[in-house]
């Protein structure tokens, strides 16, 4: 059993707790923390309702200091993410850290350090690479399907006009971020994967970083429609573009397109492609083409074809991780990648084995939001990316996050 702290209870750390960590039966809360003290004793609630006796705290210095934590969970705002993980390395307790970005590289060069001094375990849990549909295309990928892979492409396109705006009223990180900032804030959902494909820090690394944006109007002309919008929210003024579009290039010869879409009307999407000599996967139409087919569809062909192509290949190529996927699992939350995402974490730690995103994935993915503010300041310059393990990318075996 493992004796776990959380430390952010916004809807996203309540979230985890009620899908995945309350259902996990390895997994034991003993204290929650939150800078609110309404949301710790919210969650302090949810936690007697399941049976335990959890302490909570407002400051994550003294709920690090709880005797007996097996691992800590960091849920909070993108911009403690750093200062919490590190802590919690010294102390000697595996940390969990959530998604989201980076504010300088000094902050990934420190989680580096800090990991390597001290040993501690330190997962960057981008549930994304969980994905079911990456993780297929990444099978397939690694038999060979697609040839040698050139290029991939991938989005982070969700209406967020809604939470950005109203963020102060919501107590949520964003708005300040889109007043302050124009970067790729947001890049591990669609990069974490294509990463994982590509096998960054692990036989290949991103070189460099190139980022445009388009102008800000999106979320100010959202507040103009409604009729409840705060004097703070009519008076902001966003930095941040609607559309960002950034470009990586690796060390193998390969390229990345990224592209950030949270401020205008539109569907969610991940936009997964990737391409090869021999064939290509594409997550928007939900098909896989493959060399020798027929290149030219009739609407109505190309329609039945794509309907269900790429779900024909899942038989043979799906991972165990997903065809053995429980239904509890998949009602935990993101359609089951929270679920394997997390018990992944549990797993190694309990097990004392690798976790499967490390923490020079964790620093090289993040610090994308770095070097893609600069270069967006600098006309689309492009910008050196580090390299985080210090010249041992080259000879790093190969870790999926599941059997391929």
């Amino acid at each position: 059993m493992l004796n776990v702290c959380v430390i952010g209870l916004g809807g996203r750390g309540r979230g985890l707790i009620r899908g995945v960590l309350l259902k996990n039966s390895d997994v034991r809360i003993v204290a929650v923390c939150d800078r609110y003290e309404d949301r710790v004793s919210q969650t302090l609630e949810i936690l007697r309702e399941a049976g335990f006796d959890a302490k909570g705290y407002t400051d994550y210095k003294e709920a690090l200091n709880t005797k007996g934590l097996g691992a800590a969970f960091v849920f909070t705002d993108w911009s403690t993410h750093a200062e919490i993980a590190i802590y919690s390395m010294r102390k000697g307790i595996p940390v969990a850290s959530e998604v989201g970005c980076e504010y300088s590289l000094e902050n990934c060069h420190n989680l580096v350090r800090t990991q390597e001094i001290t040993g501690t375990p330190y997962m960057f849990v981008e549930n994304c690479c969980w994905g079911k549909d990456e993780l297929l295309a990444t099978s397939m990928a690694r038999r060979n399907l697609f040839g040698t892979v050139v290029h991939c492409s991938g989005a982070y396109a969700h209406d967020l006009r809604h939470e950005i705006a109203y963020g102060h009223v919501n107590r949520h990180y964003r708005f300040d971020n889109y007043v302050n900032r124009c970067c790729e804030n947001y890049p591990t959902h669609e990069l974490g994967p294509i990463a994982k494909l590509l096998d960054i820090n692990r036989g290949n690394r991103i070189v460099s970083v190139s980022s445009v944006s388009s102008k800000a109007v999106g979320l100010e002309e959202y507040i103009k429609t409604r009729s409840d919008a705060t004097e703070e929210m009519k008076q902001a003024r966003f930095k941040q573009g609607d559309i960002v579009t950034t470009i990586l290039t690796c060390a193998r010869g390969e390229t990345i397109v990224l592209t950030l879409d949270t401020s205008l009307p539109r569907s969610y999407s991940r936009q997964f492609t990737v391409r090869g000599t021999k064939g290509s996967y594409s997550q928007e139409t939900n098909s896989v083409f493959l060399d020798g087919q027929k290149e030219y569809w009739e609407p109505s062909e190309y329609h039945a074809a794509t309907l269900n192509n790429a779900r024909s290949y899942e038989a043979e190529y799906l991972p165990s991780c997903w065809k053995d996927v429980s239904p509890e699992a998949l009602a935990a939350g993101h359609g089951g990648m929270d679920w394997l995402a997390y018990k992944s974490f549990v797993d190694a730690v309990m097990n004392h084995t690798d976790v499967p995103i490390d923490v020079y994935d964790g620093a090289t993915w993040q610090a994308v939001s770095v070097l893609s503010e600069i270069s967006i300041q600098q006309g689309g310059a492009p910008q050196a990316m580090p390299d985080f393990t210090n010249g041992a990318w080259f000879r790093r075996p190969r870790k999926d996050v599941c059997d391929l």
